[in-house]
């Protein structure tokens, strides 16, 4: 029998909505944000509430009486004149009734907690709503001998389509959180879409901080039994990543012939299993991009565009450009005072003059090679080799920022013109983006013309429809371009700052949910998401792929 632990309290001030009712309790219960609490309402039906906030209150009318009655003062425990009446005072939004009635609860009626079954109910992930499991953690409610642990599911579709798209995930650094549950649920989805029939689904990481996604294929040997045993629970395996091949930027100079913070004996390793390539990117299977590396360069005028424009289009000198410094050489002809004896002279000396500086600083880089030997073109290896169940893991984190933009906005174009154009018979039907330091790419600030920031915006606008599935990390959520973040159907939030909570982007939370996100633990999340009735406060296990000493 569920336990009893207060009645409805409806005041002048504090009156029982459809939305919300209040309760009072015993001030030794201990009840904590997020916890599911149940009232009998009419019908026989029963109303669900979520604890927003606790409040303890004494019959003294001011603290100066609390004051006096401690003998003017004395800090002494055992001191005091008087002994205060006193309870706690709670307000739960509603979060349904079993019977779709929404009249507010009466004054008077018993409050109780739940059953597990009862709170799934409540946030909606009994297996009646939830058609397409999904796991996505686990949440722990009440204290004590009342404590219960419940396995958190979603629909795979509010979250990878086709009824919902795109995750974006918040949180300071620091915590080894936002790549960890990101990660969490990517092999979630994996190890779904290998023993499922129907749909079929590849993944595209980037690795942008150390060496921290280099090693997804190997087992955590850290792994405690404590966290073991919480994957049992939740039906996954406790096994990593699967069919996964690494790709780490070309060097001239470094050891291992890779720009990357990965051991060079590791890099080795995974090369003689054949799970490691190099790449590169030349001019001619390029060319087309061009305008990918003006991505981070202020362009009001649209000068930069219209000489990016002019070459892609082979006009004038730039016909048959097979190399990067073949490239330079003809730009430098178009920047000599009198230009070029082209016919076409709409674009002035000093765009070209403004172009070739920007070109040259975004091609510094050992990257931009003037043949493949034996390194790939990362986009003919999605346009050949991303298939079904597939991880491809790109290393960006040792190169520069223009670069990093650059090998983005490059895999991103690939896996968009793979599903549009793409002509195998094998194109999986979900392609999962996992893009950590968003802000690199789609901030508020970034430029309106970016390509890059056009192609995210494609992405997340029009994702959904393709198959092309988003899922973006970030320290600060509020810096995020709205119309990025506006679409993604779930968001999960982490520990911040009380600066970050004052935004705008959480008007909506409730403000005790506010002031938890500022002292939320590794490993725990709050999670919003369509298919919820209610914000759930999920946590998750260790990954269960290998971790270096700084991840």
């Amino acid at each position: 029998m569920a336990k009893i632990i207060g009645k409805v309290s409806a005041t002048e001030k504090c009156p029982s909505t459809i939305d919300e009712f209040y309760f009072w309790t015993d001030k030794k219960q201990i009840l904590s944000p997020f916890d599911v609490v149940k009232v009998n309402h009419k019908s026989g039906s029963i109303t669900f509430g979520v604890i927003e906030e606790i409040n303890h209150i004494t019959d003294a009318p001011s603290h100066f009486t609390g004051y006096i009655s401690s003998d003017f003062g004395s800090t002494d425990e055992k001191i005091g004149n008087m002994n205060r009446l006193g309870m706690n005072y709670v307000r739960a939004r509603v979060s349904g009734n079993t019977a779709g009635i929404y009249t507010p609860v009466l004054n008077g009626k018993q409050v109780s907690l739940c059953e597990p079954e009862e709170v799934k109910k409540a946030l909606g992930l009994t297996d009646d709503d939830v058609k397409n499991p999904l796991v996505c953690g686990y949440l722990e409610m009440y204290k004590g001998e009342d404590k219960i642990k419940i396995r958190v599911i979603l629909d795979s579709h509010f979250l990878i389509g086709p009824d919902g798209a795109h995750i974006n995930i918040s949180g300071i650094s620091g915590l080894a959180a936002k790549t960890s549950y990101s990660m969490f649920l990517l092999r979630a989805i994996q190890s779904k879409f290998r023993t499922d029939n129907g749909d079929t689904c590849a993944f595209v990481f980037f690795n942008v901080k150390g060496r921290d996604l280099m090693a997804i294929d190997e087992p955590n040997q850290g792994l405690s039994s404590d966290d073991k045993q919480i994957y049992s629970d939740l039906g996954l395996t406790d096994t990593p990543f699967e069919n996964v091949r690494y790709y780490y930027p070309y060097s001239k100079s470094d050891v291992a012939k890779v720009q990357s913070y990965a051991a060079p004996s590791d890099i080795e390793q995974q090369k003689r299993n054949k799970k490691a390539f190099i790449y590169k990117f030349t001019f001619a299977d390029n060319k087309d991009k061009l305008d990918l590396l003006l991505a981070n360069e202020e362009d009001p005028t649209n000068t930069l565009e219209a000489c990016a424009n002019f070459i892609m289009n082979e006009e004038g000198k730039f016909k048959n450009i097979e190399k990067w410094e073949t490239l330079k050489e003809t730009i430098d002809e178009y920047t000599k005072a009198g230009g070029t004896t082209d016919e076409k002279k709409e674009i002035q000396v000093v765009s070209w003059r403004k172009f070739k500086r920007c070109i040259r600083k975004a091609i510094s880089n050992d990257v931009f090679g003037k043949s493949l030997v034996n390194e790939v073109d990362l986009t003919n290896e999605i346009q050949n080799h991303l298939r079904a169940n597939n991880v491809m893991v790109i290393d960006i984190a040792r190169l520069d920022g223009n670069t990093q933009s650059f090998v983005f906005g490059t895999v991103a174009r690939a896996i968009y013109d793979l599903k549009l154009d793409g002509d195998r018979n094998d194109i999986p039907d979900k392609i999962i983006l996992f893009v950590d330091e968003l802000n690199k790419y789609a901030s508020s600030d970034s430029p309106k013309n970016s390509p890059i920031l056009k192609q995210l915006l494609d992405i997340a606008e029009r994702g959904r429809s393709l198959g092309i599935i988003l899922f973006s990390v970030e320290q600060f959520r509020s810096a995020i371009h709205d119309r990025v973040k506006g679409n993604c159907a779930t968001q999960a939030y982490g520990r911040t700052n009380a600066i970050e909570v004052s935004k705008p982007d959480y008007r909506y939370i409730p403000k005790v949910y506010q002031n938890m996100m500022t002292r939320l633990s590794p490993g725990e999340y709050i999670i919003s998401n369509p298919a919820l009735r209610s914000l759930v406060n999920v946590k998750f296990p260790r990954p269960a792929y290998k971790q270096f000493p700084n991840g």
